[in-house]
């Protein structure tokens, strides 16, 4: 029996488990993969201060996230493709969010669908949108999300042009995926995942097939996707899509000051940090870095998140005490699912709380809600102040 100590054990299990080419869609980032690569380590440029004498007892890593109540500062970020993880894999994860007390936050391009989760979980769970230029779609798919009491709209900004991710051209990433000679042999290795998929109906993206005009089989399907992100999306249509939803309304992909004054001006619940794990543009920042600048530009008019390369518990407790109000793992729990279904899911969560309870419990703090930067050393040339 495998002992889980941290997610990169996880990872492990996950990459045996998994086929090879929805393992490299996760774990993979754009063209040489240099933003991907330090989204994570970037987070041990920066050291913790240790603090004793401090009683301990009575630690809460509760707060809130836009308004709501959660057990530790960690949603689960949208992950498209998540059902090609593991059968019926958003279902799983949103359930093992609910019983967890976190968010969990559903992908437009989810294997599952809204309806899927809905009837799933019985809760409430967060939508997470990406702007298509068929607006028919569009008003129908925000319909469906209230319909199906989705509490906040996590809209995408990040990816009106899709990245080059070099895997997936590679592998041919299709979902399901095309049962190719090499597919097939690497599949048959991959037992679990295979008996899992025979035993469900949902193999490819629910939120589309049905609802799309025109989509009813894999090739309608994906020459629709590739046409519909919408590189025309501006602050106008953001805003018409905010009164069309007329909810909570969290902004993502959020990775420069002045887009972070925008935001911030724009009135969102909320803004995230991120660079789309290092899958768009390749050769930027780590949110990490980016972080403080963004900070700094919204002078907090919104409550900021981060999302990206958060691998820990003390990634978390970096993140917190750098000034985010809160984080988002994709990777992290996309492992877990692979590895061991919706058990997998809560492992994961399990071992960030652990890990941001006892790091916080040395760092001298009894809340997260009292972590700052003076839980930091943080090295001068760390903030992304370039000329």
């Amino acid at each position: 029996m495998t002992v889980i100590t941290c997610i990169d054990d996880l990872k492990r299990l996950y990459k045996s488990r998994v086929p090879r080419m929805f393992y490299d869609y996760a774990e993979s980032g754009s063209y040489t993969e240099q933003t991907f690569r330090d989204n994570s380590s970037d987070f041990s440029k920066l050291r913790l201060r240790q603090k004793v004498a401090v009683d301990m007892t009575g630690r809460s890593t509760k707060t809130q996230m836009a308004g709501q109540d959660v057990s530790m500062p960690v949603a689960l970020a949208p992950v498209g493709l998540t059902g090609m993880q593991c059968a019926n894999g958003e279902m799983k994860a949103a359930a093992a969010a609910k019983d967890f007390g976190v968010p969990f936050t559903l992908s437009t391009m989810s294997i599952c669908s809204l309806e899927d989760i809905a009837a799933h979980t019985k809760a409430p769970f967060w939508f997470q949108l990406y702007v298509m230029k068929d607006e028919d779609f569009l008003a129908a798919v925000l319909e469906r999300a209230k319909a199906a009491g989705v509490t906040t709209l996590v809209l995408t900004l990040d990816l009106q042009i899709l990245g080059q991710r070099h895997k997936d051209l590679k592998n041919n990433l299709s979902a399901p995926p095309r049962l190719s000679i090499k597919n097939m042999i690497n599949i048959a290795t991959k037992p679990r995942w295979a008996m899992g998929m025979l035993g469900t109906k949902r193999h490819s993206f629910g939120n589309i097939v049905g609802h799309a005009k025109g989509v009813g089989d894999m090739s309608s399907l994906m020459s629709w996707t590739a046409e519909q992100f919408d590189p025309q999306l501006d602050w106008e249509k953001i805003a018409k899509i905010r009164d069309q939803w007329g909810g909570k309304l969290i902004l993502k992909g959020i990775n420069d000051p002045e887009d972070a004054k925008r935001a911030a001006d724009f009135g969102a619940d909320a803004i995230i940090v991120s660079n789309h794990g290092g899958r768009q543009l390749d050769g930027a920042l780590s949110s990490i870095r980016m972080l403080p600048s963004v900070l700094r530009a919204v002078n907090d008019q919104v409550e900021v998140h981060l999302d990206s390369g958060i691998r820990s518990g003390q990634d978390v407790l970096k993140a917190l005490s750098l000034g985010a109000k809160s984080t988002y793992i994709g990777r992290s729990f996309i492992y877990g699912l692979g590895a061991m279904g919706q058990a997998g899911v809560t492992t994961a969560l399990e071992v960030i709380r652990k890990e941001l309870d006892i790091t916080m419990a040395l760092c001298g703090e009894k809340s997260v809600q009292n972590l700052g930067r003076h839980n930091l050393f943080i090295p001068r040339d760390f903030e992304g102040d370039f000329l």
